[in-house]
């Protein structure tokens, strides 16, 4: 079992490349390592398309002639969130579901699903910057904007670039088991685990470069020290203003507050000592948050996983899942 699997990718006039590129690649690593996975490519009209970034990329021929796919993969792009959806797409992605024993999307991919009428009832995710357009045009579907991929039901949808890789490397432990996934994994440089259920982790700070030198003054210090007391208090006086006029400073240059500054530069600080291999306790200590539960409870609260689970992500690809 697990061999010989039809992988049949779906694109059109816009589409992103890389959506289509890196987990193509996953499964094509794949078969260096036994599996056998057959890679092909489809339009709706049959037609060669033009991606997003202006590369022409020939078809194998026309979606509606496929025969037997094992696993459909819709790509994403931004056409599919500013321009309605063409009809020949939906039609194609609707009658490509009733056949297919896994219906995948990436990225924005899952708008052309959920036109197709395939997503409703269920649950499912997108790039964080479009989730909540999806889950306005949508409400049928449960929308879980943080999540890298979604499993419910055989239906498959990712967020980002890299999230189509991690769901396809997944999908490859799924058919093959964890020691071939993890060959793939080894060989693309990859994290074995990028639990789906993880946060898009970043995805929600987007904090913005610091305009005068007061501000960059504090966010130099909080960076350079983050287990320093920073209190608004302690961090006003450093540069000679009142803790009212600070926190409006970083509502106007970063939009965001100091505490909440503080915190993300601390959680940043505690995944990159996780990620080198110290302890929970000791990463908490030496980011500023003084004990483990306040820690977790910042984990937990930003990216939806613990420490301990943030620390094991070279585990199973499919364990932490979102299904």
């Amino acid at each position: 079992m697990g061999r010989g699997r039809a992988v049949v990718f779906v694109v059109f006039d816009g589409m992103k490349m890389l959506d289509v590129a890196g987990p193509a690649e996953v499964f094509a690593e794949a078969n260096l390592f036994g599996a056998a996975y057959s890679l092909s490519y489809v339009s709706p009209s049959g037609e060669a398309v033009r991606t997003s970034a202006g590369v022409r990329l020939p078809v194998d021929g026309a979606a509606g002639d496929v025969t037997d796919p094992d696993t459909v993969v819709v790509s994403g792009g931004e056409v599919l969130v500013s321009a309605p959806i063409p009809e020949d797409l939906i039609s194609v992605v609707r009658e490509l579901r009733s056949r297919t024993r896994r219906l995948v999307s990436i990225c924005t991919g899952s708008f052309a699903l959920a036109a197709a009428g395939v997503l409703a009832g269920r649950r499912a995710t997108t790039h964080w910057r479009h989730a909540g357009a999806l889950a306005r045009r949508y409400p049928d579907i449960e929308v879980l904007p943080d999540a890298l991929f979604v499993e419910d039901g055989g239906v498959f949808t990712s967020a980002g670039v890299s999230a189509g890789m991690d769901l396809a490397l997944a999908l490859v432990e799924q058919d093959h088991g964890v020691d071939l996934a993890r060959e793939v994994a080894r060989s693309l440089v990859m994290f074995m685990q990028r639990p789906g259920g993880q946060s898009q982790f970043s995805a929600p700070l987007e904090v913005r470069p610091a305009r005068t030198p007061t501000v960059r003054a504090i966010v130099d210090v909080i960076s350079a020290e983050p287990a320093r007391d920073h209190s608004a208090t302690s961090l006003a006086a450093l540069v000679g203003v009142s803790p009212r006029h600070l926190a409006r400073l970083f509502a106007s240059e970063l939009n965001t507050t100091p505490a909440r500054y503080v915190e993300q530069v601390r959680l940043d600080h505690a995944k990159a000592l996780l990620d080198a291999g110290h302890g929970v306790a000791q990463a908490a200590r030496a980011s500023g948050f003084g004990s483990s539960e306040t820690m977790r409870r910042t984990f937990v609260a930003r990216l939806g996983i613990s420490p301990s689970q943030y620390r094991a992500r070279f585990g199973s690809a499919m364990s932490g899942s979102v299904g």
